[in-house]
């Protein structure tokens, strides 16, 4: 047995010295340590030994075993190692040709339009002021003419954090930005109790709202609130902030109307709608075939809503408004369906 051991090791290592590329090294490690090979079959046949000479032949059979990869890790380096000489011989190298683009990141096509919109509003005079997303039911709803069990509340669908010990003022995920409003307002006239300053200002953030997800509404939406207080101002004064707005967002061509609507904290209320870019006013899936798609919410602000922000609505007024900055994207790009924006599909983001 040892003999044949010894004649096994001698093949084999012969065999090996002819090896010069990586297809026979494969070839010979299945010829010589694979299953099948005459080196394993001695393994399978030391159960028919005897107990003396079982332990000397499984000894014997692992030591040559061991040299036999030993042998073929060595030449599997010398083979690679011959590759690499061959390749650089004989291969050439065009340092001339361009290199390859990296691939970079870049804002959200979301968070871009919010800035174009921030920028416009800025340019206009309006200074950025940001609220908090989780709210509590007394500043999202009660403070802005939305009392408990009002009918209105159902024009937006809530997500309820907390409810438990807070009765009435339970938290929230906020349902539109003009809380915001309220603490502003507070935060503005505490400077001069006696006679507050005039606001004039653009609350962007996230919203979140539990309602059906379809081609032009999500369940979470960016929104940009805008509002503006102090003496003497009036609806024509929304009018012309909106139209100077739609002019820069749209180009001078793009037209808009008011429609006549309904929002608590607001009174009067209007609805604002730029005509639809997405099929040039013919209609289509996006404006519900009208011709038409809505930007914005907007009216002057309530006297109660006044009130509570802590000025007098006897001596102020303002405006407010909300909008939608993936609508107007929908406008700008001729985009058909919103959930684009949030289905992280990178062939769609990569275009912005």
């Amino acid at each position: 047995m040892q003999d044949k051991l010894n004649a096994i090791e001698k093949a084999a290592l012969e065999s090996l010295e002819s090896v010069k590329d990586q297809a026979a090294l494969d070839a010979w490690r299945v010829a010589h340590v694979g299953r099948s090979s005459p080196l394993m079959q001695v393994f399978a046949e030391l159960g028919k030994l005897s107990k003396e000479e079982r332990p000397v032949v499984g000894q014997a059979a692992n030591k040559v075993k061991v040299a036999l990869e030993a042998a073929l890790a060595e030449r599997t380096e010398a083979v690679k190692a011959a590759a690499l000489a061959k390749a650089l011989e004989e291969e050439q190298l065009d340092v001339t040709l361009p290199g390859r683009t990296v691939n970079v990141g870049h804002l959200h096509p979301s968070t871009q339009q919010l800035r174009r919109v921030l920028a416009i509003l800025a340019d206009m005079g309006f200074q950025v002021y940001t609220s908090r997303e989780v709210e509590t039911d007394e500043m999202n709803f009660q403070m802005l003419n939305f009392p408990p069990h009002h009918p209105a509340r159902e024009m937006q669908d809530s997500f309820y954090v907390e409810a438990g010990e807070r009765g009435d003022n339970p938290i929230l995920m906020r349902t539109h930005t003009s809380p915001g409003q309220i603490r502003a307002m507070r935060e503005y006239a505490a400077t001069n109790p006696s006679d507050p300053p005039a606001i004039r200002i653009a609350l962007p953030g996230m919203c979140f709202r539990y309602e059906q997800v379809t081609t032009r509404s999500e369940m979470q939406f960016n929104q940009v609130e805008g509002l503006v207080v102090g003496k003497g101002i009036t609806f024509a004064d929304l009018k012309g902030t909106i139209a100077d707005f739609a002019q820069r967002m749209f180009g001078q061509g793009a037209r808009t109307r008011f429609r006549a609507s309904y929002f608590p904290f607001t009174e009067p209320s209007a609805e604002v709608d730029a005509e639809c870019f997405v099929c040039g006013g013919k209609g289509c899936q996006v404006c519900k075939n009208s011709g038409w798609l809505e930007i914005l919410g907007c009216g002057m602000v309530h006297p109660v809503v006044l009130q509570n922000g802590g000025y007098d609505p006897t001596i102020y007024s303002g405006f407010a408004w909300g909008m939608g900055p993936e609508r107007q994207l929908m406008l700008r790009y001729k985009i058909n369906d919103i959930r684009y924006f949030w289905g992280n599909d990178v062939r769609f983001l990569s275009q912005f």
